[in-house]
């Protein structure tokens, strides 16, 4: 009896070891725009709090240099390009298959309540939606218990709030109908007047004005419904923040998918010049905010201790993606990819190199860390963490590296793939690019971004050239060979 007894004060234990898990994804955010990392122009008090108390990474990164596809991987992983994940449209089906096993339902399997606040962006429904019923699949059908969202991005249509996949304040003798292709009437079009706009745009966010900005695609009805951009940080803070509360007594994993600090840059008041930036500084400073709430609600619950905190981001830094706010965001010598070349949509090391910082102060000692890291290993590192073992067709891309991740050792990968408009390879300091024949869109060109695309295959040596500056592939044919081979095994 008493070996009983033990047996299961044993297992208790090991569940209590079990730590919380909150994944703080912020958007757009560029490996030089934290303090901590180097910031001139705004201030991260909170986020620097929270790398001075635990491990701040230098070479992390997210899987893609842009949002759906670095999403579609922390969530299943597996490489976006598997599965074609590109940046969606407001009303594009799920492209999650619910069939699988997510990270979500790997939680919920280790008896995890699971949650999602924030920017979704990864579909939703089967086909056309109907946002005037419950919505599905989405979340739920994806393994999170619950769900807030913001459905695809801020600057596209539905401009309404998700709670469990309902649309929030819904009247229903005012449906909503929405449009990515044939123009609807309902809300004014930004490119027939201008005049109701705070801020101009491109021409791909001419379609419906909500809240004085117009979006991309068309909408009509849900009006009692809108979100007003404003009220985004204290509207999800809150949410995220309830969740936190009613789970503090169960183990649970919240991801908190910020809006900030993608486009449209409209901070509230509290906020509205916090930095010398601009707009762009300005949501940076609201975004820390958001972040310095969340730790203080785990402190209040008395279970930061007890809480793995990732804070992170979906992809490098865009400086122009639609809107012309003004922003300030090259001030002084601030660069927000650091001295790393690049940012959202390229190839190039600041397109994935991205702020991360991991705390948990029973388990990762405060320090810094050079370990190479992509963000579709958090499935694997996780399971492994929680002793869960997962198929071999589960998580395809993801790779165990859970010490390098808590700190206990600086080895991370020694293959890292890296998604763009083509291919990157890490191997070590060597960065590989895949040559590809093909003409820059001129909406890239008009965001100042450099994707990457060359007919030429590119070599970088980033010990001792960071930035990516002198391509070295005709000095190194052995290395160039060896990458090629080992990328393509990966993409076949």
């Amino acid at each position: 009896m008493l070996a009983v007894f033990m047996a299961m004060g044993f297992v208790v234990s090991a569940q209590n070891k079990k730590p919380n898990i909150v994944i703080i994804y912020v958007d757009d955010l560029g490996f030089g725009d934290i303090g901590v990392n180097g910031a001139i122009g705004v201030k991260t008090p909170n986020i620097d709090k929270l790398a001075k108390n635990g491990l701040n990474f230098t070479d992390a990164h997210s899987s893609a240099s842009t949002c759906t596809p670095s999403r579609y991987s922390l969530l299943t992983g597996s490489y976006a390009f598997r599965n074609n994940a590109e940046i969606l449209e407001g009303d594009a089906p799920l492209i999650i298959d619910p069939n699988i096993e997510t990270l979500p339902t790997m939680l919920q399997s280790a008896g995890y309540k699971t949650g999602v606040v924030g920017k979704w962006h990864l579909g939703l429904g089967s086909g056309k939606i109907d946002w005037n019923k419950r919505v599905a699949p989405g979340p739920k059908e994806v393994g999170f218990d619950y769900s807030f969202l913001i459905p695809a991005t801020g600057d596209r249509v539905p401009c309404v709030f998700l709670e469990n996949q309902k649309v929030v304040g819904l009247n229903p003798n005012d449906p909503i109908m929405v449009s990515y292709g044939t123009r609807i009437e309902g809300y004014p079009w930004g490119f027939k007047h201008p005049e109701l706009l705070k801020m101009h745009t491109d021409p791909y966010h001419q379609g419906a004005i909500i809240n004085g900005i117009s979006r991309i695609g068309y909408m009509s009805g849900g009006k009692d419904a809108l979100w007003v951009d404003e009220d985004f940080p204290f509207m999800l803070t809150e949410k995220a923040n309830t969740f936190i509360k009613e789970n503090r007594n169960n183990r649970f994993f919240l991801y908190f998918s910020l809006h900030d600090i993608h486009q449209p840059r409209i901070a509230n008041i509290k906020f509205v010049e916090s930095s010398t930036m601009g707009p762009r500084g300005d949501v940076i400073a609201q975004m820390d905010w958001c972040v310095g709430q969340i730790v203080e609600q785990l402190q209040k619950s008395e279970i930061l201790e007890d809480t793995l905190i990732i804070f992170s981001s979906d992809n490098g830094p865009i400086l122009d993606d639609g809107y012309l706010d003004y922003a300030k965001e090259l001030v002084g010598d601030h660069n927000p990819g650091g001295v790393y070349r690049g940012g959202k949509y390229s190839i190039y090391e600041a397109g994935t190199r991205v702020p991360t910082i991991v705390h948990w102060p029973k388990q990762v000692k405060p320090g810094t860390s050079s370990a190479l890291l992509s963000q579709v290993d958090l499935y694997a590192s996780l399971a492994s963490l929680l002793g869960n073992d997962i198929q071999k067709e589960t998580a395809p891309d993801s790779e165990n590296h859970l010490d390098a991740w808590l700190g206990k050792t600086q080895n991370g990968r020694t293959l890292m793939l890296e998604e763009a408009f083509t291919f990157g390879l890490r191997m070590d300091n060597w960065k590989y690019i895949k040559p590809k024949d093909e003409v820059v869109p001129n909406w890239i060109k008009n965001k100042f971004v450099d994707p990457g695309f060359r007919k030429k295959p590119q070599l970088f040596n980033l010990e001792i050239d960071p930035s990516e500056t002198i391509n070295v592939y005709k000095d190194y044919p052995v290395i160039v060979a060896k990458m090629e081979q080992e990328l393509n095994k990966i993409l076949k």
